[in-house]
């Protein structure tokens, strides 16, 4: 099923504040939290859309690249899952975890506990031709990540006894108050390292290399940045893996130079062509096609090739191929090339009308410059 426009999700247009999209979220997250809607799967699908679609426009960052891409720009497809935070990535007590501020008093009691530990994320940069861009490609990349060493044994922090939590008291002039925090000794693991293998570091965890398969859409653009889901570093403790952002990178055509989704090609022809006609073969992402310029074609003069460009990252069809015509002048004539010139400039009937068409053509221009 298709996802919702997140603007639509909460409600909101493009130049609302921060302020104001955080009020519109807050709206739904009441009206639809699960724990006033017990074992209501549509109200908890309802209530993870308006946190995703807040997710993605409350980040400037990523609420840029939705605006430029839409949800491909921020989820995307493929390898171990693209995107930020769809895709079944977090569960409801994540949801709570990242957003507790907007939901203020109307948060979920949670039993403290040993947190889960997610590992650090990879960065990686992948190079694309264009016909990688304009058909969608999978690449293989060799990576080295931290992955748990076998062998390793863990035993419970002594300090927080395995909660992951270390309570403190604190005098005020209002009392006792107490306060709880993630441990400082497991980072919150509630285990710390028994025992590990050589080459381990403090969390047990060793340097591999792997090749992943990474499946990137087509229509992608420089500079953009897609995550992979769980291809980054281990999380300590048996936690979380990290992600891979995988930035996408152009290899610079030969001829053709983009332009969104459309393509621009710089075709040079002779006079002897433009006067008489012809047709030439024009580069595409997918190899050449044949034109046909008519006689007396200007420099100048733009074609336009219908859906031979590159397609929309979004899935809204192909851009086009724009052909630039330009009339090559020869600087170097020959004695035969001149007198040809001398006459032709000479000749009343080579003269332009007054619609800007010649009177006649010179059959023998071919013979001359070929």
């Amino acid at each position: 099923m298709a996802k919702r426009d997140y603007y639509e999700v909460l409600g909101v247009s493009k130049s609302t504040d921060a302020k104001e999209l955080k009020k519109a979220y807050r709206k739904l997250a009441i009206k639809y939290h699960p724990d006033k809607n017990p074992d209501n799967k549509e109200a908890e699908d309802k209530f993870k859309e308006a946190a995703e679609a807040y997710d993605v426009l409350s980040d400037p960052e990523k609420k840029q690249r939705y605006d430029q891409f839409g949800h491909q720009g921020v989820n995307g497809a493929g390898g171990g899952g693209f995107g930020g935070f769809g895709g079944g990535g977090m569960n409801m007590d994540d949801i709570f975890d990242q957003f507790g501020d907007v939901f203020g008093g109307f948060g979920r009691q949670r039993s403290r506990g040993p947190r889960t530990v997610k590992g650090s994320n990879l960065r990686i940069k992948v190079k694309l031709t264009l016909s990688e861009i304009a058909n969608g490609v999978e690449k293989k990349v060799k990576v080295k990540r931290l992955v748990q060493a076998e062998g390793v044994t863990f035993k419970t922090c002594q300090t927080c006894g395995g909660s992951g939590q270390v309570t403190r008291v604190v005098n005020s002039i209002l009392g006792q108050m107490q306060t709880s925090s993630a441990c400082n000794a497991c980072g919150g693991a509630g285990q710390t390292i028994d025992k590990k293998p050589s080459g381990a570091n403090e969390h047990g965890l060793i340097q591999e290399e792997e090749v992943v398969t990474i499946k990137i859409p087509a229509g992608v653009e420089e500079g953009m940045q897609l995550n992979v889901r769980g291809k980054g570093n281990d999380g300590p403790f048996n936690g979380v893996n990290g992600d891979m952002i995988v930035l996408i990178s152009e290899v610079e055509h030969e001829f053709l130079k983009r332009d969104g989704t459309n393509l621009h090609y710089d075709l040079y022809i002779n006079v002897a062509d433009a006067a008489l006609g012809c047709s030439p073969e024009v580069p595409t992402v997918d190899g050449k096609v044949k034109i046909n310029l008519e006689t007396g074609v200007q420099g100048g003069k733009v074609l336009r090739l219908r859906s031979k460009g590159l397609p929309s990252v979004n899935g809204y069809g192909n851009g086009d191929l724009f052909i630039h015509v330009n009339v090559w002048t020869p600087r170097n004539l020959t004695k035969e090339q001149k007198d040809f010139f001398q006459s032709m400039r000479a000749h009343d009937s080579f003269q332009p009308d007054d619609k800007g068409k010649e009177k006649s053509f010179f059959d023998k221009v071919k013979d001359i410059f070929n």
